[in-house]
């Protein structure tokens, strides 16, 4: 997804905006120098065996290079009965309607997990003169789409999951977060 200049304020919000001008402009996969971390990874130690001796990954990494803040309320979601319930009794896909205006179809899901293809076609690009409103959904679809594949990504790499919801229905607060120290666990328990 594009990044629009009228989601920078709602990413500036969420302590996010780094992160996505470092995804819009600089991210390229380089899947050799990814396959060589990977074979000197040791999980026993967490580190990474190199020629030169161990280097790890650190929070002050995280934060230096990502731009991502590392102080703050930790990031967490119970997942049970995830589907019945989700902030104040309501079902999981009203809420997502309510937030994002529209509902997937059944073939573009995954258990709770949205196929990013889908959020790709839906909110490729908000319209010129589009509402507030109307922004700011295309402005939380951009945030799940961040989550879900530069900082959360699952082993598919091409799902969202809903439990972001809960972030990015009050974006106002999503700053106060400590999305560096979140990604960090997150990447570790990936390669482990």
């Amino acid at each position: 997804m594009r990044l629009d200049d009228r989601y920078v304020p709602y990413l500036q919000m969420a302590g996010l905006y780094h992160l996505a001008r470092l995804n819009d402009r600089w991210f390229r996969l380089d899947e050799a120098l990814v396959s060589a971390f990977v074979e000197r990874w040791r999980p026993e130690t967490h580190t990474f065996h190199m020629p030169f001796g161990e280097c790890t990954i650190t929070l002050q990494d995280v934060a230096y290079q990502l731009g991502l803040p590392v102080d703050g309320r930790y990031v967490s979601g119970c997942l049970s009965e995830f589907q019945i319930y989700i902030q104040g009794g309501r079902p999981a896909w009203v809420w997502f309607q309510e937030l994002l205006g529209v509902i997937p179809p059944p073939s573009q899901v995954q258990k709770y997990a949205v196929n990013c293809s889908w959020f790709q076609e839906t909110f490729g690009e908000c319209l010129e003169g589009a509402d507030e409103e109307t922004v700011r959904r295309y402005a939380r679809a951009y945030i799940m789409m961040l989550l879900g594949t530069q900082l959360f990504a699952d082993k598919s790499g091409n799902r969202i999951h809903i439990r972001w919801l809960l972030y990015v229905a009050r974006l106002e607060e999503m700053g106060t977060y400590s999305w560096g120290s979140a990604a960090l666990a997150w990447l570790y328990r990936c390669m482990c």
